[in-house]
């Protein structure tokens, strides 16, 4: 029997993953030896990002750019559709 079974206690008092999930609690996994992770968010070898990851833009969709142009875009649109119903009804 291993010693993880046989002393469950010593796995359920080791640290925990720094890793906040996507609902923004902890990660619940229990981090490497010697390390913040745990083997899925990191701490394993060879795991994670390379430095400088530059493919973790790919579009551009959510840059400050883009969202401050979408945002304008819905003004603009917003008063061109208060100007039509002026037109409309009036």
């Amino acid at each position: 029997m291993s010693d993880s079974i046989a002393h469950p206690e010593a796995m359920l008092a080791s640290p925990r993953c720094g890793a906040k999930t996507r609902t923004g609690g902890a990660c619940r996994a229990p981090a490497v030896h010697g390390k913040a992770r745990c083997r899925m968010h990191g701490g394993a070898e060879g795991s994670g990002a390379p430095r400088a990851n530059r493919n973790a833009w790919k579009h551009g969709l959510f840059t400050r750019g883009a969202i401050a142009e979408r945002r304008e875009i819905r003004l603009l649109l917003g008063e061109v559709r208060k100007m039509l119903e002026g037109i409309k009804y009036g």
